[in-house]
Parts: structure tokens; sequence; C-alpha cells
């Protein structure tokens, strides 16, 4: 009596693997794997692969078979996964510009610097603008990878062609460079992400001034004592002190603007000291600290200017401490916004004759800082008393200390010759030993 035949869903054993017909009359395929564990057939993306004929099975096996003895398999989760990944890595790098800046905006917007600050909002807010004013407009969905040196010399041409806001004369236009450097950054940046392999070799020119011709001296950026009283003059009286403040104590308008009557401290002696904590952020219209801790100081008022000050604190200031010094209104609590003083101050200006071409307020700290290095200060006192990080910046009063220097060398060299001519003198008129007038 012969045995049954049993169904043929037993996997067949092959020289190398296995396979087995499903229900469904398509063939399954397993392996060994150099894992020591049996896989099943599956795709590149990890899914479950059968096959119409016995044919295309074993072809498969064999395959599979010739990767793992030339050292090419890897488990299929594995190389799923590393699909997946390549296939990202794709994507990223046919990402057009407009969208990977706007993840980069926001990035800076919400990660610290490489110090581990915060960027300031008025400095994202730069940003921005650079790139919406300019870079989006330019490149919009061009992938990052396109965007090479030739492009970048393109935009960089027109961009040039711009005419300086602030002096049509100037081969300037002060727009260039600082768009530069953001698309710079922005790429630099895609290295780091893996778009591109390197940033487009762009060298950034350095900024030139605008505001003036390249002939231009800065020396010229200071104005007389005598001017700086007319100005005082004629800016409305309530807020006039903020003119003594640039010149006298060299505050820039953000920290002007953003002094409070808590920070004038009295001493005994009648004198005063003006303590720099805060500014009013021009972008924000809120207090917010300094851009750098040498910004954060303490300033002698000179006497030219205490008694205005007493009689400004007692007419126009609240009593409160965080008052501030410049309101908007009479004793108000809302201090005087950025854009209000820009007005105030251009028609004061244009009520001064004689004023440096295209003097601005901060050209007043530069009288100041200029007068005070006049008179002996040296960088380190200059550094400190105008707030300055860079010593490459104090470097521009180093002139006015040489002046200073010389004159007092003079002064030197005047009474040093004064007094060897009457020791001479001296000796001239001196009678010999033993003589006597008769």
């Amino acid at each position: 009596m012969s045995t049954p035949k049993t169904k043929q869903s037993a996997a067949k054993r092959e020289a190398w693997g296995r396979l087995r017909k499903l229900p469904s009359g398509r063939w399954q395929a397993r392996y060994p794997g150099p894992d020591g564990k049996m896989h099943p057939a599956r795709t590149d993306d990890d899914k479950s692969l059968t096959f119409l004929t016995k044919t295309d099975a074993r072809t498969w096996l064999a395959s599979v078979q010739t990767k793992i003895a030339l050292g090419q398999w890897m488990p299929p989760a594995q190389l799923a996964a590393r699909r997946r990944e390549e296939a990202k890595a794709d994507e990223a790098r046919s990402i057009g510009f407009n969208e990977y800046s706007e993840s980069w905006i926001e990035m800076i917007r919400t990660q610290p610097n490489r110090s581990g600050k915060k960027r300031a909002v008025g400095t994202v807010r730069a940003y921005k603008s650079k790139l919406t004013g300019y870079l989006m407009p330019e490149f919009g969905d061009t992938p990052i990878r396109e965007i090479d040196k030739a492009r970048i010399r393109e935009m960089t041409d027109r961009l040039d062609q711009i005419p300086s806001p602030l002096n049509p004369r100037s081969k300037f236009n002060g727009i260039t460079t600082p768009v530069l450097v953001v698309l710079m950054m922005i790429l630099r940046q895609a290295v780091r992400d893996g778009i591109i392999p390197a940033a487009p070799d762009i060298s950034i020119p350095k900024q030139p001034a605008v505001r003036h011709d390249a002939d231009h001296d800065p020396n010229e950026d200071v104005a007389s004592p005598e001017q700086v009283e007319e100005l005082y003059e004629a800016m409305p009286d309530q807020w006039s002190i903020g003119v003594m403040f640039a010149a006298w104590c060299q505050l820039r308008r953000a920290e002007c603007l953003g002094l409070q009557r808590r920070d004038i401290e009295w001493h005994d002696d009648g004198s005063a000291t003006v303590h720099v904590r805060r500014q009013l952020n021009a972008n924000t219209g809120d207090y917010t600290l300094l851009k750098s801790d040498a910004g954060k100081r303490s300033v002698s008022i000179p006497s030219i200017m205490i008694e205005r000050l007493k009689v400004h604190l007692d007419t126009y200031v609240e009593p409160e401490a965080k008052a501030p010094i410049l309101p908007t209104s009479v004793r108000g609590i809302v201090p005087l916004s950025n854009t209000r003083w820009g007005y105030i101050w251009g028609d004061a200006r244009e009520a001064v004759a004689g004023l440096p071409l295209r003097f601005r307020f901060h050209d007043l700290r530069h009288t100041g800082l200029t007068l005070f290095a006049q008179e002996g200060a040296t960088l380190a006192e200059l550094m400190r008393r105008g707030g300055h990080s860079d010593m490459r910046i104090v470097l521009r009063y180093q002139h006015a200390t040489m002046n200073r220097d010389r004159e007092l060398a003079e002064r030197m060299s005047e009474r040093v010759a004064q007094r060897i001519a009457e020791a001479k003198n001296k000796a001239e008129t001196a009678l010999p030993d033993g003589e006597e007038y008769l």
C-alpha cells in the first residue's frame, strides 16, 4: 500500500536557500544571511517580495548569494533605512533657495550664536530684510546647489547699479556687501547641513563708506563746541539735554533714549555720574540690553551740563525712578522713540549753519570723544568712556591724542628752552670771583 502524497506547500531545499510555492501560486524565497539568520525575500524598501515563477525566485536567490560573496549584503531593514537617508539627502540637495532660507532665518531667530547668546531682534530683522528685499526675488526656487560663483556675480553686478540712498554721488551704495554677507552665511550653513559640498569661493569686499565720497576725511565729522551749543539751543527745550548727553557724555542715540531718572547718581560735592545700563531698541521700541558688555559703563557728567540737567529733571521728568529722561511728553512715562527723535534732530540740524556735510546725531558722540582725546585721554580711557570693545574703532581718535601729544611736547620744549636761556643769561651777567662793583 502506497503512502499518500503531501501537498506541495513544504519548502523546497535548493543548492542554496529555500523556495516555497504559496497558495496563490506565487513563489517565496528564503536564504541564510551572514548574520546566521534566515531572511525572507524583501524589496529594497523592506517590503515583502514574492515571485511569479520558480525561475524568477531562483534568479533572485543567485543575486543575493553574489552580493554576500562580494561583501555587499546588508540586512533588509538596514538597507531600507540607508535608502531612505539617501532619498532624504537627494531631496535636501534639490531644495529651493526660498524654502531653505526661510528655515535658515527661523534657525538664527531661535538658536544661539557661536558665543552662546541669542541674536538680537534687530539683527534677525536686518538679515530678513536682505532676504525678502534682494535674495528671494533674485533666486526664488532655484536649487541651492545651482547657486554658483557665476550666478552670484550676476546678482552682484545688478546690486552695484542701485544708487546710494544716502549719497547718489558715491560709487558704492551700502547694499551689495551686506546682501552678500547674508547670502554667504546661508550657503555656508547649507554646507554644514550637507546640502552642498562647499560654498562658492566668493570674496566679500570691505564695506566702504557711502555717506561721503571716497576722499572724505572722517576727522571732518566734528562740530565745534560753539556749534554743539547752537544745536542744544535749536532743539525743543524738553529734549535738548539729549544733545548734551551725546556730545559731552559721548552716549549713542539709543543709549540717550534709554536713560531713566535712576541712572543719574548725584554726589555730595555737586558732581554727577550717568550709568549706562540699557538702550531703547530702534527695531522693537522696547528697552533692551546693550550690544556688548563694554557698553555697560559709568560716565562722569561734565560740569558744563550739570545745572542744565538739574533744570531738565525738575521740569520735564517724572519723579519716579524709572521715568525716562527723554519722555514723549512732559513728565511722561513713555520714552521718545528713535523715529520721532530723528525728525526732531533733523529740524534742529537744519537750523545750525556751518555743520559738516550730512552731520548725524551720532557725530556728536564723535565730537565729544575727539575733544576728550585732545585733553590727553589714553586709548584705554577712550574705550571705557565710549563703551567700545574693539581697539580698532578707537584708533580713529589717535590723531587727536597725537595732536595733544605734539602740543604737550611743544609746551615742554618751550619751557625747557626758557629754563636753559634763563640759566645762560644768569651766567653771562654774573661777575668773575673777587670783583666788586665800584
